[in-house]
């Protein structure tokens, strides 16, 4: 592609690089100029305009980027995504259905690397999205690519990014009450992970407050409802061998791990009881806030099994913002 200015009566063909006033009437930049576009900007005594002219084998920008998206998402549907129209080069990528992104980083930096002029930027893997979401977003940053390179980067991004669907449809929540608290607390609790589950699509299927004793919630565990079971003490679970741990081997089943790196959400566990996921949730769930929790959550009721070097590196990026209600903030607050 050639990029300059040149005589207004050369233009023709040529694509208009930066947007211009004719008659009171905007001439808007990407316009292909033909022979009437020459005449009103000659008529307006313009005698030369900045102008992109695609050399062969250059592909323009709308058509560009259309071919990119169709690579990254051959089958929408199975991925879980919506494509936009093309337009000024672009095309967005949106989700349409709950879930997670899931994609292929390595062959997106390889693709992102063949020509500054071709680029897909995306949320971060894992990012939980909703419907309608803007996933990713693929942009012609010149009016044309070379054909070369987009053949290189379509075969390199072929299939990299869908949504990962939600796979579990239902879910139980297991409350406890310690002797003498305030109700209200628990109620906080219902509704806010009721709206987490919602985001994914997921009804809560059963609550169960129980005393915070261990029996208690193991007998919860063996007959609540749900395709996965949280478990929100009023005591906040401080070690492996705590209420609620024990409480899931005394119920025959296992914990993969206590604690996480990510901060607020450290005080989580998960493991399994037969066939149905369950987690430990940290005192920091009865907040909406983004918190360590979420990200275990979310992963879990897409179907990814999580192994303790899975939530060992959720350390990085892990340190998240602080929420209002915690008992013991990081840092004190300073003072005015």
């Amino acid at each position: 592609m050639r990029f300059g200015p040149v005589a207004s009566d050369q233009a023709e063909g040529a694509v208009l690089a930066h947007s211009m006033q004719l008659n009171g009437r905007k001439l808007p930049k990407g316009t292909l100029l033909e022979a009437g576009h020459v005449a009103d900007i000659l008529a307006a005594g313009i005698q030369a305009v900045t102008v992109a002219r695609l050399d062969p084998g250059d592909v323009g920008e709308d058509a560009a980027a259309a071919a990119l998206a169709s690579a990254l998402v051959p089958d929408p549907e199975a991925a879980g995504l919506t494509l936009s129209r093309p337009h000024a080069g672009r095309v967005n990528l949106n989700a349409a259905r709950p879930g997670i992104v899931e994609m292929d980083a390595a062959a997106i930096h390889a693709m992102n690397r063949l020509d500054p002029a071709i680029t897909l930027a995306t949320l971060a893997p894992l990012t939980r999205v909703t419907p309608g979401m803007l996933v990713g977003t693929v942009k012609i940053i010149t009016y044309a690519a070379p054909g070369a390179a987009l053949e290189a980067a379509c075969a390199a991004a072929a299939g990299t990014i869908r949504v990962r669907p939600v796979e579990i449809a239902s879910a139980g929540l297991i409350l406890t009450e310690v002797s003498g608290e305030d109700g209200k607390l628990a109620r906080k609790a219902e509704a806010t992970v009721a709206g987490r589950l919602d985001a994914l699509g997921i009804a809560l299927e059963e609550v169960r407050a129980v005393p915070h004793r261990e029996e208690a919630i193991a007998e919860a565990l063996g007959v609540i409802a749900g395709g996965m079971v949280l478990i929100l003490t009023e005591a906040a679970t401080s070690d492996l061998y705590d209420t609620a741990p024990q409480a899931l081997r005394r119920a025959g089943g296992a914990v993969a791990r206590f604690g996480m790196p990510v901060d607020p959400g450290n005080l989580l566990f998960h493991g399994r009881l037969g066939s149905r996921p369950v987690i430990g949730l940290p005192g920091c769930a009865r907040s909406p806030a983004l918190n360590g929790a979420d990200w275990v959550l979310e992963r879990i009721a897409c179907g990814l099994e999580l192994s303790t070097d899975d939530i060992a590196a959720m350390g990085v990026g892990g340190l998240l913002k602080e929420i209002p209600i915690r008992p013991q903030p990081r840092e004190a607050r300073r003072r005015g």
